[in-house]
């Protein structure tokens, strides 16, 4: 097997960038990194090929246009199936989620239940026991608790913090999961790749984490961003319970072609 991936979706991150990947190196030195790069205008693209020329270990995938972090993520899966990664880690390039945190989320994965069961996907959740966040406004923490209760509510999810973006998928589990059914681009993302999971009977485990709140460039969260994913989601959850339970990609989802090209 070609080992774990750890993919970073990029958008102009070049000011932390070079940092996480070297953190993520320390922490975890037999990993491999993709970068996924959205065509940044900052010129995030660039450094990750001058990191990728540097290291064997990381590779750069080049995207034409800004089409959101679902169909980055996308991209960067179907890319590492295709190689045989398992298993496939989701990062976040802003500093938020700690690559020495990321040891945790690996052994969790290789735990079994008491039924001898390994989980299928091992989530970094700010909101089980032992899970912190630092840096965040009181407003903001009030609105991801939100979200995630409401999610958990309307899609009847077991997992706490349902929003994470700090990710462990074991290959095999992430193949069930019909990929091309997710249409989500933007925040909604998480939400929707987890009601995908629970869907298809993939074991879920939640550790706790701390996530640390970006202190170098821009956040692209916005209020309008979280309202569109809770229309969704409420949408979502009033169709599988009356009716079709997928709504059809659209412009609104941001969604475009998940095509690209690698540098290594």
């Amino acid at each position: 097997m070609a080992g774990t991936l750890v993919v970073i979706p990029t958008y102009n991150e070049r000011e932390n960038l070079a940092d996480m990947v070297a953190r993520l190196r320390a922490a975890v030195p037999a990993a491999s990194v993709l970068v996924v790069d959205d065509s940044s205008p900052d010129g995030t693209g660039e450094l990750a090929d001058e990191l990728a020329a540097a290291d064997a270990a990381v590779t750069v995938l080049h995207r034409t246009s800004k089409d959101g972090l679902g169909a980055a993520y996308l991209a960067a899966f179907g890319w590492a199936l295709e190689r045989g990664y398992d298993p496939i880690v989701q990062l976040d390039a802003d500093g938020s989620h700690l690559p020495e945190q990321l040891p945790r989320l690996l052994e969790a994965l290789e735990r079994p239940d008491a039924a001898g069961r390994r989980p299928d996907l091992v989530i970094g959740s700010r909101w089980v026991p032992g899970g912190s966040i630092e840096n965040w406004p009181r407003h903001r923490e009030l609105l991801s608790k939100w979200g995630s209760a409401y999610a958990r509510m309307v899609l009847r999810l077991d997992t706490r913090d349902a929003t994470a973006g700090y990710r462990a998928f074991r290959a095999a589990g992430l193949r069930r999961i019909r990929l091309e059914d997710v249409h989500t681009r933007g925040y909604g993302f998480q939400v929707d790749m987890l009601w995908h999971a629970r869907e298809v009977g993939l074991t879920v485990v939640e550790v706790p984490v701390t996530f640390v709140e970006r202190v170098r460039g821009h956040s692209k969260m916005s209020p309008a961003i979280v309202l569109e994913a809770m229309v969704r989601v409420t949408v979502w959850g009033v169709r599988s319970r009356f009716g079709p339970r997928r709504p059809k990609a659209s412009a609104a989802d941001g969604s475009g072609s998940a095509a690209g090209h690698t540098r290594a």
